[in-house]
Parts: C-alpha cells; structure tokens; sequence
C-alpha cells in the first residue's frame, strides 16, 4: 500500500465506521495498520516502542472513531494519536527509577517541578527533526553505544556524532529559556 494512497482513509469508509458498520471498521484498521506502522517507525526511539504506538493507535481507532468530528480528519488524528505515544514513550523512558527498596514519596511541589521539567524535556526532544531525535533518543535516553546507534540508523560515525551533536545543543537551547512569568509580584 502506497503512503499516498487515499484509499486507506476514504471518506465513504471512515464514515460508515463512525456509524458503526463492523466490517468498515475491520477494513479500516486493516488499511490504516502499514500507514500507522510507518509514521510510527519515523517518530519513535525503538522497533518496539514504534511497534507498541502502532498497536496503540490502532486500538484508539477502534474504540474511538465514533468521536471523530470530520472525516477527512482522520489521518491526521491517527498520526497525533502515534506521535503522542512516542513522546508518552520518550517519557517513561527518561523517568529515573528508585533504588530498590527505597520508595521516596515527593512532595506535590517537588513532582509538580518534576512533571513540568519533564514535560519541558520530553517537548524539546519531540520538537527536533526525526533524523537528530532517533539519534538523541537511542544514544542519551536508551544508553546504547554511538557505534550501535550508528549501526542501527546506517549512519558513519561522523554523520551520527553530528546529528547528536546538533540534537543536544537544540535541546540544551530549548532547555535553557526562561520558561515564562514565574512573577508573582
């Protein structure tokens, strides 16, 4: 199936699945799943993590294309859809991890900080070009080696050092503006 093909979201079809028709829905499922696997793939860290944001979405499109308010619309709500799951992902995956056996309990103050920094985080790394986040996310978030990751993404060593190298100063910069009106008086 083509990335261009219209078909896979036909309009005749989506609207017939949003009224409930059983077998539009299958065949819309079964139309979107390349389409979403694809876009999955371009935005997530891993195979596994674009894989889950596939099987994801395509589970959101199941239980919820009845809410879906424009046809044309759907497209675009799957990839917002996967591209959420892989910043959910992203998340999880710069989440530090208690020692064992220690459960410290924050104060809301300090996990408000702590949401809000990471949310500032995980919207800096979603906001860089596919090509410098696949490589920022598998190098600093996942610890694989540059040599591996290089590998991975059929990069040379030098092309992969620059791409991190420009994904950590965008992020860095991002990071490093003031985050708003923190005056209270």
């Amino acid at each position: 199936m083509d990335v261009a093909d219209p078909t896979w979201s036909d309009e005749r079809l989506v609207a017939a699945a949003r009224e409930g028709d059983a077998e539009s829905l299958a065949a819309l499922v079964t139309n979107a799943h390349p389409h979403v696997r694809r876009f999955a793939r371009t935005l997530c860290a891993t195979p596994e993590d674009a894989e889950d944001a596939a099987q994801e979405a395509l589970i959101v499109l199941y239980r919820k294309i009845g809410t879906l308010r424009a046809t044309g619309a759907l497209a675009s709500w799957m990839f917002r859809v996967i591209r959420n799951e892989c910043v959910r992902r992203a998340r999880l995956a710069l989440r530090p991890v208690p020692p064992a056996g220690e459960s410290l309990v924050p104060s809301a103050e300090d996990e408000m900080f702590r949401r809000l920094e990471g949310a500032r985080v995980a919207a800096a790394i979603a906001a860089l070009p596919a090509d410098q986040r696949r490589v920022l996310v598998m190098r600093d978030v996942q610890g694989l080696s540059g040599r591996m990751v290089a590998s991975t993404l059929g990069l040379s060593m030098p092309a992969m050092k620059s791409r991190l190298h420009r994904a950590r100063a965008v992020v860095h910069r991002r990071l490093s503006e003031p985050v708003g009106d923190g005056d209270d008086g």
